[in-house]
């Protein structure tokens, strides 16, 4: 049985055959290798409805505060990934002063390279539902939606890292929300939160400094 279906259930699937040799790390090896990769290709590692299949199970199972399933996903491929970035680029060209701008088109360039992006969205509309009706945690219900959103985007991430990818998790709201939102049909609820561009990596992720674990962590009993 696969890491994933260890996570998500079951799955015939014979693409889920191919690509067991990516699929049977343990959850620790999965959690430590799951890295920001910025160096990344369109080549295609696993098919297009993998990946949806991938996104389905972590939507669906991803906790959420009073179950309030607040999370909202758009995956973009190909065409429409390489939309994304040619707006984001666009977007940053009007703000980001010309004599800086190179190493921000660099960056664009670099994601619309990948092979696809996950946008994350939470649904306000969910969220003041819950605040009109549970008022006593009015002021928590926002930062309860932010922390389940967390949570998916680490759990579709290291999933991609399983099957392959190389991820990152990009910050480009609220600048694109409004170009986003009228080139896709998004609902005016859906608030952007993060997004996640992947693809083929084809070059490793710099090395990582930790801190001691000594400095962060109180143990008692």
């Amino acid at each position: 049985m696969s890491f994933l279906n260890k996570l998500f259930g079951n799955s015939t699937s014979q693409e889920e055959v191919n690509h067991a040799e990516h699929t049977t790390k343990d959850f620790y090896s999965a959690v430590a290798d799951r890295r920001s990769i910025y160096a990344i290709s369109k080549e295609a590692v696993i098919s297009d409805e993998r990946i949806q299949e991938i996104v389905n199970h972590a939507v669906k199972h991803t906790p959420s505060s009073f179950n309030s399933q607040s999370a909202r996903v758009v995956v973009l491929l190909g065409e429409q990934h390489d939309k994304l970035w040619n707006i984001t680029r666009n977007t940053l060209k009007e703000i980001v002063p010309a004599d800086q701008f190179s190493s921000t088109e660099e960056k664009m360039t670099a994601f619309g390279n990948g092979y696809g992006t996950v946008l994350f969205f939470e649904d306000n509309s969910v969220i003041e539902y819950l605040q009109e009706n549970f008022a006593l945690y009015k002021d928590n219900f926002p930062v309860w939606s932010q922390q389940s959103s967390g949570m998916l985007q680490f759990v579709i991430w290291t999933s991609l890292e399983l099957e392959g990818f190389g991820a990152t998790l990009q910050h480009y709201n609220p600048l694109i929300d409004d170009e986003v939102k009228k080139e896709w049909n998004i609902p005016s609820s859906w608030k952007l939160i993060a997004q996640m561009p992947f693809g083929k990596p084809v070059a490793p992720a710099n090395n990582k400094e930790f801190k001691p674990t000594e400095e962060r962590i109180k143990f008692f009993k």
